[in-house]
């Protein structure tokens, strides 16, 4: 195997390095990240996606400019030093240029919109407050007094909940669509603000949960929900195209 370092008279090779990535959890988030590049870079030569030779020349240069690398000889001593050759660092700047051609087109501002209108729902988005309790017949007796004294939510959260919103008077805030558990995100995207629901037990029992609706907010297309529109439309792109190739860790 290849070595990268030494230290003293101990080699530490690849093997070395693809296990201690396994070991620390990092390894399949970086198959996973060389994998997207790699889809996304097929599916651009696919869709003959074309790259001027001065934009090519440009994100060179402003790569080197970063790097602080301001004369031929820096640049040549800097890929020396990462055995890198000249055409593979051009490889690296064209295929960084095709991810983002490719990404540009699938989370084009139209593509944002289009998706928008015809999911959304899921960009509904409520804000909500909690409170764990570790026994049933305590979580009863809250919901009985907050029924009577719903202001008092924030102080008995605060008092009884086990919840680490305790501190906050089991606020949560606001929640999208899918941030929570299925069956209870049905019933609170259907209350209505002032409502009360639950308690709703755990699947293991231990300890039951009550929420208060806060307010709603009806979709709209605002800064933060075109950011989740355009994560959406990657993360559907990208699974596209993993389906259409063979897919084999080694």
């Amino acid at each position: 195997m290849a070595a990268i370092v030494r230290i003293d008279d101990e080699v530490i090779d690849t093997d070395d390095f693809v296990r201690s990535l396994k070991l620390t959890g990092q390894f399949e988030n970086l198959i996973e990240q060389l994998v997207r590049e790699k889809l996304t870079v097929r599916a651009a030569k696919k869709q003959g996606v074309a790259l001027a030779t001065e934009e090519i020349q440009e994100r060179a240069d402003q790569f080197r400019r970063v790097q602080g690398l301001h004369r031929a000889a820096d640049m040549n001593r800097y890929l020396d030093a990462l055995k890198i050759s000249l055409d593979e660092f051009e490889d690296f700047i064209v295929d960084s240029l095709y991810q983002e051609k490719v990404m540009e087109k699938v989370c084009s501002e139209k593509a944002v919109s289009e998706y928008f209108q015809l999911n959304s729902p899921r960009f509904d988005s409520i804000e909500i407050s909690h409170m764990v309790l570790d026994a049933e017949g305590k979580a009863k007796e809250m919901v009985s007094v907050l029924r009577e004294e719903p202001e008092l939510f924030a102080e008995m959260a605060h008092e009884h909940s086990i919840a680490d919103t305790r501190d906050r008077g089991g606020v949560i805030g606001k929640v999208m669509r899918g941030s929570l558990k299925p069956d209870i995100e049905a019933k609170v995207f259907n209350a209505a603000v002032g409502d009360l629901l639950g308690p709703f037990p755990s699947a293991d029992g231990s300890v039951f949960e009550i929420f208060a609706i806060n307010a709603k907010h009806p979709a709209k297309l605002d800064e933060e929900t075109s950011a989740e529109v355009r994560r959406m439309l990657r993360e559907e792109w990208l699974l596209a195209r993993s389906q259409e190739h063979i897919i084999e860790v080694q």
